[in-house]
């Protein structure tokens, strides 16, 4: 797949280019990665990119032409360049999860317009396909959002990560991941539960379902709001805790309370 990133500050992304993940997905053919300086398309000496907002107030917006001319000249309206998706990232957009993460990795072209300032002219908006945002606070701009959301989609890419790497971690199946250990056995009086050093493999695939239950059920129990529990899952909620409390909280969480 291809991803575009339109940025007034192209050299942010310098390190994130040469992430390793980023390397592997581009060597393995997986991702062409574009970033595309949007003052390049802004008329005059001063790439004149901004101006203060009608009705005053305070800060800048970015204008429609420069962000509009840069979307025009990445998506190839001249004909023949792949069908794109265009998100602009905004704190007003809908939160960013990995269900959203494994969608665009199915586009052949997505691209991220990376917002600044006190954000970007109205009509900007209208020629994305989706608003997007990564969570209930203010950045700078929107290139650290526009690295995290392509980060979740390009691991997700073939050769980006070992085989099967991304497949049990957290949100994957909709649960938090269960705890990870490794050498030593032993650190600082602290031991490794045993089930993870019995070879037993069915045991540790209980017990890390049930420690996944746990952990999702403690911090962040929203997320078993939407789920169907299997009679397994159902029989560790009950194990966690009193059958009722669990089964009171799962009501309350389904009725959105």
């Amino acid at each position: 797949m291809k991803i575009t990133i339109l940025t007034m500050f192209p050299q942010l992304f310098d390190g994130f280019l040469q992430s390793p993940v980023v390397q592997r997905a581009i060597r393995r053919e997986s991702l062409e990665l574009e970033i595309v300086d949007i003052k390049e398309f802004a008329p005059g000496s001063f790439r004149h990119i901004d101006d203060s907002p009608f009705g005053g107030g305070a800060g800048m917006v970015m204008r429609c032409q420069p962000v509009l001319d840069a979307l025009r000249y990445v998506k190839g309206e001249e004909g023949g360049a792949p069908a794109s998706f265009t998100v602009a990232l905004s704190p007003a957009g809908t939160v960013f999860c990995q269900k959203t993460a494994r969608r665009y990795k199915e586009l052949d072209h997505l691209i991220l317009i990376c917002g600044h300032y006190e954000g970007m002219d109205e009509r900007i908006y209208r020629h994305a396909d989706e608003e997007l945002s990564i969570g209930d606070y203010i950045l700078t701009g929107g290139e650290i959002a526009a690295m995290a959301v392509a980060d979740a989609v390009i691991r997700l890419l073939p050769g980006a990560l070992r085989d099967k790497s991304t497949e049990e971690e957290s949100f994957e199946n909709g649960l938090l991941e269960y705890p990870q250990y490794t050498q030593p056995a032993v650190f600082e009086g602290e031991a490794v539960p045993e089930v993870l050093l019995s070879g037993n493999h069915e045991k540790i695939r209980k017990w890390r379902l049930k420690e996944s239950l746990r952990r999702t059920l403690e911090r962040r129990p929203d997320l078993l709001a939407g789920r169907i529990l299997t009679e397994e899952e159902e029989e560790f909620l009950r194990e966690l805790g009193t059958a009722g409390e669990t089964k009171e909280l799962l009501r309350d969480l389904k009725s959105g309370k």
